[in-house]
């Protein structure tokens, strides 16, 4: 009876999964974790399964409409939806709302990728589809697969993360070659100069090759004729 059990509780999806109040230490009951993150991740996939041709926004969640790098995300949004692409976000503030808002008013998909926290759930109002997330890893990398390019605008802590985790990825060979656009050359030239000045030539610690990896803009428009002349959506490799 328990091993039925345990099969019926795989085949749900995570939005489906008994509420269980996770103990302190996980290891007195870690079924129950590995279950709820393998159906996030199998949730995740087949909503994204749904859409092709989709950029991911990634940048700061605190910046508002008067903001020049809102408009510079609303901008893009409607340029590529009105090209048939779909916007994917992390669900939030700032430039994501900006870029599911260009994509509301460019008539594309506009696509969330929500987290879900202990007493809210942090969406835009311009998104049309969406899923929740409990785990922020899972989001995380539902966020890096499968974009046919990814946009990274001004932003803090996360972002960077963000930006260097699908660099490393790339890099590695785990996500096809595509476009990584960072729009802002006031923000993205610091950090572009102190990689080639510190990484590259005093620690060796990355190669010169490395730095064709991405690309630095300074204007929607810009990042759209990039993204227009990509061949296809990354995919990971098998």
């Amino acid at each position: 009876m328990e091993k039925n059990n345990k099969r019926w509780i795989l085949n749900l999806p995570a939005s489906k999964l008994p509420a269980v109040k996770e103990p302190e230490d996980f290891r007195s009951s870690p079924h129950w974790r590995i279950w709820r993150v393998a159906a996030e991740f199998v949730d995740g996939w087949q909503f994204l399964a749904d859409f092709k041709n989709t950029v991911t926004f990634f940048g700061s969640a605190r910046f508002n409409e008067n903001d020049r790098w809102y408009e510079e995300a609303r901008k893009l949004g409607q340029l590529l939806a009105k090209s048939g692409f779909g916007i994917v976000t992390g669900g939030g503030p700032g430039v994501m709302e900006a870029g599911n808002r260009g994509a509301v008013e460019g008539g594309g998909d506009s696509i969330g990728l929500n987290i879900k926290l202990r007493h809210e759930q942090r969406i835009n109002p311009y998104i049309k589809k969406y899923i929740a997330f409990h785990y922020f890893f899972a989001r995380k990398t539902m966020l890096s697969f499968s974009a046919q390019a990814y946009v990274f605008f001004p932003g803090g802590f996360g972002t960077l993360d963000e930006m260097f985790e699908i660099l490393t990825l790339v890099q590695t060979k785990k996500i096809g070659r595509i476009p990584i656009i960072l729009i802002g050359k006031d923000f993205w030239g610091q950090l572009d100069k102190w990689m080639n000045d510190i990484m590259f030539k005093k620690y060796q610690a990355i190669d010169r090759k490395d730095f064709y990896l991405f690309t630095i803009v300074d204007t929607a428009e810009e990042a759209f004729k990039i993204i227009k002349k990509s061949p296809r959506r990354g995919e990971y490799n098998k």
